[in-house]
């Protein structure tokens, strides 16, 4: 018990700390003994398996709804409060100083963490699972900043404190690798006994959350607790003796103010800062948006016109950093860069402008203003580091905003001009803040004539330094504007032995520990050796598939973004002329980048067919160019550098903080997207597969709005389980670098197969099945003259039998002998599968003639899903080994230029003859829908002979 003495009871501020351990632990372990007791095979069972291939539970099915397992944790939950909220307030303090704001950040966590426990302890995932999962995603996302804010403030004095909390959060983090591996094994691969091994790294990270906090025993033990009665019945109240464990804080924290982390934490907080770094931030993410749309927007009139439009050349609008080279125009432009942002606000007002046309113009003239405003304000600010660097952060990390606001609306970002209310835009809120974060940021503009003149370089250096910024400007926007982009590059089908599209955090988190690394480490970030990491990095992309390719898409997101400060700053000081280059080469890279695709449709194309690893050597070479002009701009500005280093260290901390908020955001996104594997087909019980295709045209409808959502329902409504898309490569600047296929997979509930890659050089197509898909094999077929011709072919799991399914798309029409060349190889490639198959296809032929009998017949083992219908050319849908029971032709809209066909087939089936029957003799289960016939629904209905066919 502990000793009373004159001043009250007294006792060490370990006990809290040990209070909190064992009744901690008690919950979870009491939890566990009960189940195990009572309902041991009922907790080790899962949604694919039980005992004796699950053989141990995981912690959300011990602690779950059973009674009395979760009343024992509750209890004792609700016992850890008391001593928990005790712990947060010590270790605020201990560590409490007033010129740092992060002992304040990291207690504010800690409650934070408090509050969400006891939200996902108390409202379980039966009672709402909404809210269930907003607190478990909250408390597992402040982990991260209590973890790392608790060592970074760990009393230095305290060395086996410190290495203790090193050690217990390195294992944390580190059993999340295999922690995630095994539930991938057990939710997407089905893998028996993958779970129980998950449930082991999930109580590992229970023992070590609750280890991490146990530590402070080491730091309290200085402390102790007075009580006592100062009127003899009122309330008492508790201080702390010595005053030892606030001077050695400090102490320490003084010590270290001159370390990287001292000085970026270690200054004051001023919200007006804060706003101020928000609103540049903001604004970078503005310039981004509009950058983004501008390829997308134009893409629209090549679509439709099938080539070379004129409207193309609207991409080089942002050349307008070229008029800065007239010293008047110049000085306008930066005594008046506030008008100049407000006037590139005409590319987010660009959405209420209905006719394409118009609209390109308004985007247009929007991104050359922004890429002028922009360059004005870094030329402008070249001799003040301080500013420079704030500024290019703050572009950087907006590139990060935009990519995780895609990453957050499935590839599409909510202010682009092809959105709107109605197909989940967010143009209004997105305006009303960019016209808020231009008027915070612009209130003070810099210029800095004749305070730095250019200083003394090889000739020409300005030409090395806009090289630089044009493969700068190319690489972040190429590779890093959508978190799925260098993930489809890797990609290789199913099994998964690679990244999908819910790993996109991990590209974010790349992209943010480059910013961080330029914090740290500044103006090295240039450094050679920095330039062979991404050197490596675009190899291993464009060489390698899986992870070993993913390894070099972290490398290059690290790298890029590292980069930028350094690149631009020395830009800055090689004269405006080196923005405008910038942006060209950055345009002639974006070119090139087409070209390998479109070289078909485009002059001078076969030269660059097929050669993205040109393009990316380019980029990196041209990186290249601009560090060699780096070092001694930077050796020039060194000594101005030195006196105002504080506020310079402080204003980038806001950056810091912002940074942390978007990571971790992203990391709850990558929780709520991750797939759950456990779809269900529409009509089971007939063992029914409803397949279709269906060419989407890049996902933009007729009048150049994103035709996502417009998909969906038609595919909902039709009730299919199974879908061939084509024309789905969107994975390039000019397309957006977007993927429709994620948002349809994830709201339909439908496994998704991309492929091949875009760099493999395609149009693209794509499988979205409700049925699981076991195998698939991307092709690259014949091609020696046209543009080259994607498959898919997948293995499903289809009501226990194993149905193989053809995803393909061919060439064009002016390319005879790729097309003899493609159905010749097609056709072996399905006769040569023991499973019953359909293929579901753009083939570019008349029905009965030419390359037709390749496809149907005794070359392919394949039939015709309906032989008498002779008004088809792109779209068809052939099977064998299987019954079809029903077709239907349904009509586009103005979704895209092509209907959508859809079959029906009965699993387990001999095929059936082609004697068609009356609807009313189908079972419901096979019937396609009622709602398309007669005028149908939104332009949907059923066409060319007016009503579905069913057959014998």
């Amino acid at each position: 018990m502990p000793p009373k003495s004159k001043e009250g009871v007294v006792f060490s501020g370990a006990w809290i700390s040990w209070a909190h351990t064992v009744v901690a632990y008690s919950a979870f372990l009491g939890a566990l003994i009960t189940g195990l007791y009572l309902h041991y095979h009922k907790i080790v069972e899962n949604e694919y398996y039980g005992y004796p291939d699950e053989w141990f539970p995981s912690v959300s099915a011990t602690i779950g709804d059973r009674y009395p397992e979760r009343s024992v944790f509750q209890v004792f939950i609700a016992m850890t409060s008391g001593p928990r909220f005790a712990l947060v307030f010590l270790w605020y303090i201990l560590t409490a100083r007033p010129d740092s704001v992060l002992p304040t950040f990291v207690a504010g966590t800690g409650l934070f963490r408090t509050l969400t426990c006891g939200g996902w302890t108390y409202v379980t995932s039966t009672d709402d699972h909404g809210w269930h999962d907003v607190f478990m995603i909250s408390y597992l996302v402040a982990t991260l900043p209590w973890t790392l804010g608790c060592i970074a403030l760990s009393p230095k004095g305290n060395s086996r404190a410190l290495k203790y909390r090193k050690i217990l959060a390195g294992s944390f983090f580190g059993t999340l690798g295999p922690l995630i591996y095994f539930f991938i094994q057990h939710k997407v691969h089905k893998v028996a006994g993958a779970y129980t091994t998950y449930a082991f790294f999930e109580w590992a990270l229970i023992l070590l959350d609750v280890g991490f906090d146990a530590v402070t025993a080491l730091d309290f033990q200085d402390f102790e607790i007075v009580i006592r009665d100062v009127q003899g019945s009122s309330r008492g109240y508790v201080y702390w003796l010595p005053n030892k464990g606030f001077r050695v804080s400090d102490a320490v924290l003084e010590k270290e103010k001159d370390k990287p982390a001292g000085q970026i934490f270690g200054s004051g907080f001023s919200w007006s800062e804060a706003v101020d770094a928000a609103a540049d931030i903001y604004n970078g993410f503005v310039f981004w948006s509009m950058l983004t749309s501008l390829g997308l927007t134009v893409w629209y009139f090549p679509l439709w016109h099938m080539g070379i439009s004129g409207y193309e050349v609207m991409v080089m609008c942002t050349i307008s950093p070229f008029l800065l080279c007239s010293s008047s125009l110049r000085s306008l432009v930066i005594k008046n860069v506030r008008y100049v942002h407000l006037l590139s606000l005409t590319g987010l007002l660009a959405y209420l402008i209905r006719t394409p046309e118009l609209r390109l113009f308004a985007v247009g003239f929007g991104v050359s203003m922004t890429c002028l405003a922009w360059s004005a304000t870094w030329y402008a600010e070249r001799s003040q580091a301080a500013c420079l660097d704030a500024r290019v952060l703050a572009w950087s990390i907006g590139l990060l905003a935009s990519s995780l606001a895609k990453f957050a609306s499935h590839t599409n970002n909510p202010i682009w001009p092809i959105m709107h209310a109605e197909n989940g835009g967010s143009n209004k809120i997105g305006l009303f803040l960019a016209l808020a974060a231009i008027l915070r940021s612009t209130r003070q503009t810099t210029d800095n004539r004749g305070v730095l003149e250019t200083v003394g370089s090889p000739a020409g250096s300005h030409v090395l330094a806009g090289l630089g910024l044009g493969g700068l400007f190319f690489g972040m926007h190429a590779l890093l504007s959508d978190s799925s982009t260098m993930i489809l590059w890797v990609w290789e089908g199913f099994p998964v032995s690679g990244p999908i599209a819910a790993n996109g955090v991990v590209t974010l988190l790349a992209m943010g520990g480059g910013v961080v690394h330029f914090v740290w480490l500044q103006e090295g970030a240039s450094s050679w050796r920095h330039f062979s990491l991404l050197s490596i990095g675009a190899f291993l992309l464009t060489s390698y598939s899986n992870w070993t390719g993913f390894l070099g898409a972290v490398l290059m997101a690290i790298e890029l973004m590292s980069l930028a400060p350094s690149l631009i700053g020395s830009a800055a000081r090689r004269g405006p002329a080196a923005f405008g280059l910038g942006f060209l080469i950055y345009n002639i890279l974006v070119l090139a980048h087409v070209w390998v695709v479109a070289y078909a449709f485009v002059p001078g194309g076969p030269l660059m067919r097929e050669h993205t690893d040109w393009v990316m050597t380019a980029t990196v070479l041209f990186i290249g160019a601009g560090i060699y002009t780096t070092p001694a701009s930077n050796d020039n500005i060194k000594s101005r550098q030195r006196p105002n280093r504080n506020g310079r260290n402080r204003f980038k901390s806001y950056y810091v903080y912002a940074l942390v908020i978007l990571e971790l955001l992203a990391i709850s996104v990558s929780y709520l997207r991750f797939p759950t594997n456990d779809y269900t087909p529409y009509h089971k019980e007939e063992k029914v597969i409803t397949a279709g295709v269906w060419t989407i045209h890049f996902s933009l409808d007729n009048d150049m709005w994103s035709s996502e959502r417009r998909i969906r329902d038609l595919i909902k409504e039709l009730e299919v389980d199974v879908i061939g898309l084509i024309e789905t490569d969107l994975q390039r600047i000019i397309m957006g670098n977007r993927d429709t296929t994620q948002y349809l997979a994830e709201d339909l509930g439908m496994y998704v197969d991309f492929g091949p890659g875009p760099n493999k050089h395609t149009w693209g197509s794509a499988l979205l099945s409700k049925f699981p898909i076991l195998n698939s094999t991307h092709h690259l077929l014949p091609s020696p003259v046209g543009e080259l011709a994607p498959a898919i072919h997948a293995t499903l799991d289809a009501y226990g039998e194993h149905i193989d399914v053809v995803v393909f798309h061919s060439g064009q029409e002016e390319d005879p002998e790729d097309r003899r060349q493609q159905s010749e190889y097609l056709a072996r490639l399905m006769r040569e599968s023991p499973r019953p198959l359909i293929l579901l296809s753009y083939l570019v032929i008349k029905p009965q003639e030419g390359n037709y009998n390749t496809y149907v017949g005794e070359k392919s083992g394949m039939k015709d899903i309906d032989p008498s219908d002779w008004d088809r050319w792109c779209e068809y849908i052939l099977y064998k080994g299987i019954k079809r029971s029903g077709y239907a032709r349904v009509s586009r809209s103005t979704i895209t230029d092509t209907e959508i066909q859809v079959g029906k087939f009965v699993v387990g089936e001999a095929e059936g003859s082609d004697e068609r029957v009356p609807e009313e003799e189908v079972a419901e289960g096979l019937r396609f829908p009622g709602m398309f016939r007669g005028e149908g629904v939104r332009g949907h209905q059923y066409h060319v002979f007016d009503e579905p066919r069913y057959y014998n």
